[in-house]
């Protein structure tokens, strides 16, 4: 079974480690469900769609969650600056209707 950091954004890679979040390989997107197997773990931000994809294979998925004032938004942030707005790790499971 493998976790996935998936991110473009360097603050969200830097901030995982500096939180001592494991994952065994860190990618900008996710192109191709062929290589994710039923058991391995997704971390990132994705669209709620594609949380659906990875849940119907059987992948667990890890949202990198936090509340960004619109000040910060389109920014790239630090991991310090995702640590003041209390980012956390949380679990979702998407089922289509």
């Amino acid at each position: 079974m493998t976790t996935y950091l998936v991110s473009r954004h360097l603050g969200a890679v830097e901030w995982m480690n500096a939180m001592g979040h494991h994952y065994d390989q860190h990618i900008t997107h996710v192109t191709d469900y062929s290589e994710l197997k039923s058991g391995d773990t997704v971390v990132g931000s994705l669209p709620i769609n594609m949380v659906a994809d990875l849940n119907e294979l059987g992948v667990k998925y890890l949202h990198l969650s936090l509340y960004i004032p619109e000040s910060q938004r389109g920014i790239e942030l630090t991991a310090e600056q995702l640590s003041a707005l209390d980012a956390k790790l949380e679990a979702y499971q998407v089922k289509r209707l």
